[in-house]
């Protein structure tokens, strides 16, 4: 038959008609829509307001600092990402793959250093390594030199930014791969041993290939992390888009130019979640089963202590050490944690974060059981849409926050509203900037993803049928919500605050954008003080932040212990 007698079937226009909803579900559908609106308009304001014309300083940009803000982005990025792949990669490997004293320890240990933000550990070592720091002060007593007669690795500098960034961000490779290893590693490699391969060789050969593809998840997750940075780099003096958004926005005073960089580091953000996915493709290997055999390498004498030094050395100098330092610099200056302005950060902090993670995981939870409700493409895409904004570096989501509520502010300032006439804001023209609900705006853009996947994975472990059975004994939509899922869902929602929360007292750049005027955080006023080179009082905010961002972790090292599989049974061995 020829492509000329090929006949095809008619197209069945039915199957794209839409079917005649409910009131009930049209409700959930509205409440799924406003959310991803939510979430979509900043990011959509941010290009939009790039696209305007942006006049000289545009121009000034491209001639001076345009090139140094791409060559300290990208090497940034990549060498974050290389020191992360080969950090986590080689504990991933020792902490599955072989047996030695302590490992079971290290498993769940490794995840420590996710308890430092960067700038935390920037504020640390810059103490410890500067010129007046310890450490070169202790050099010139010991050997008479002054300044300029010896040389140090200089701390503020790219590479300084690499070594802190990826000191904590490595665990996100640490994890990824460390499960990719677990499903099928072991069993593979003992396969692999039948056939004469060595450790290196069943490494290099088997494993490795095999969690490609998660390990390049993670690097493009320690990229984001590294592109949308701000503390780090602007303390390190290292001007990347971050650092060049905020200071046109400031100090420039071109809101077009700083939305033009966002709109560039937006896109370099989403190409590579659009690599990351490619990567990923249909690439995967299948396990056989939860059972893995035990770890096939055994590690003594000098091979297990070059395991505990693989190990231990990122945890010390992510974890160990910086804990340590602020430990004894909050010591030595007692009244910065009894101080009642201290007070006064922590309570703002605690408000916002509580009001982020309350309204967060509400928002979450209804747009997952919307989508629950009325299944379709449409609804999977606007959740998917929602959960974008974790991907978005915080300035650029700071940016488009700023640009909406200004549109609303200008448009209620137009407008004969009582509303805006009764608060005072008709004749300033700012109702929403400058305000607590703004920054909250801002919090839900960045970390509504972070509520989304633990109440959306909670909710796809309770069976259909369970929905059905509640209809069928006259409950409604809602009615099944509150009194069926919610009590099922509470592990999720738990889970989706305390992450919600956590990340938002760390946040740093959307709160130093988007904050109240004379309203500062935990996070802004280490930044505060640290920038004015106080670090010894910047120690107590900073301790605060760290035991906060402990509790994440701990939660996340309870999963890793549950999460090795069994032995195989002695009559499958």
């Amino acid at each position: 038959m020829t492509v000329a007698d090929r006949r095809w079937p008619p197209l069945n226009f039915n199957r794209f008609r839409l079917r005649p909803f409910s009131f009930t579900e049209g409700l959930w559908i509205c409440a799924t829509v406003l959310a991803a609106v939510a979430v979509g308009v900043p990011l959509l304001a941010s290009i939009a307001a790039a696209l305007s014309a942006s006049g000289q300083t545009w121009n000034h940009l491209t001639r001076t600092v345009l090139g140094e803000y791409v060559s300290a982005s990208v090497g940034l990025a990549v060498g974050t990402a290389g020191l992360a792949i080969g950090l986590g990669v080689a504990t991933a490997w020792l902490v599955v793959a072989t047996q030695f004293p302590g490992r079971r320890w290290f498993e769940w240990l490794l995840l420590l250093p996710l308890a430092f933000p960067a700038y935390l550990l920037a504020y640390v070592y810059t103490d410890l390594l500067d010129f007046y720091g310890p450490i070169q002060s202790w050099v010139r007593s010991l050997t008479g030199w002054k300044f300029g007669e010896y040389w140090f690795p200089p701390i503020r500098s790219l590479p300084g930014a690499i070594l802190m960034m990826g000191l904590v961000l490595y665990p996100y490779v640490y994890m990824l791969a460390r499960v990719a290893f677990l499903e099928g590693a072991a069993s593979l490699l003992e396969a692999g041993r039948t056939l004469g391969l060595n450790p290196w060789q069943g490494f290099w050969r088997v494993a490795l290939p095999m969690a490609r593809p998660a390990i390049a998840g993670g690097a493009a997750l320690v990229m984001m992390e590294a592109l949308g940075d701000y503390g780090t780099v602007e303390f390190f003096s290292v001007n990347t888009f971050a650092v060049g958004i905020y200071r046109t926005w400031f100090a420039m005073g071109d809101r077009p130019a700083a939305c033009q960089l966002s709109a560039l580091l937006l896109g370099a953000v989403l190409l590579l979640v659009w690599v990351e996915q490619r990567s990923r493709g249909g690439a995967g290997y299948r396990s056989g089963g939860a059972y893995a055999v035990q770890a096939p390498y055994s590690l003594r004498g000098l091979r297990a202590i070059g395991a505990w030094v693989v190990c231990g050395l990122p945890l010390l100098l992510g974890f160990g050490l910086p804990a340590l330092l602020l430990a004894s610099m909050a010591i030595r200056n007692p009244n910065s944690l009894l101080d009642p302005s201290f007070l006064l950060y922590v309570r703002n902090t605690a408000v916002v974060a509580s009001l982020a993670a309350v309204t967060a995981a509400i928002i979450a939870g209804a747009a997952v059981y919307g989508v629950r409700v009325v299944s379709g493409p449409l609804m999977r895409f606007l959740l998917k849409l929602m959960a974008l904004g974790y991907a978005i570096p915080g300035s650029v989501a700071a940016v488009g926050v700023l640009i909406s509520v200004g549109w609303v502010d200008q448009q209620l300032a137009t407008q004969p509203l009582a509303i805006a006439s009764e608060a005072g804001a008709a004749s300033s023209g700012l109702l929403l900037s400058g305000t607590i609900g703004a920054l909250i705006f801002a919090y839900w853009v960045r970390f509504l993803a972070l509520a989304l996947n633990p109440i959306e994975a909670s909710l796809d472990r309770i069976v259909p049928n369970l929905d059905g059975a509640a209809r069928i004994a006259g409950l409604s939509p809602g009615a099944v919500l509150w009194r069926v899922h919610v009590p099922m869902l509470r592990g999720g929602l738990l889970t989706a605050l305390l992450l919600v929360f956590v990340d938002t007292v760390k946040e740093l750049p959307a709160t130093l954008i988007v904050r109240p005027f004379n309203f500062d955080t935990l996070a802004v006023r280490a930044y505060q003080l640290a920038s004015d080179e106080r670090i010894v009082d910047a120690a107590g905010p900073a301790l605060a932040i760290v035991a906060v961002g402990i509790v994440p972790v701990a939660l996340l090292s309870w999963q890793i212990s549950r999460s090795r599989p069994r032995r195989l049974p002695n009559e499958f061995r």
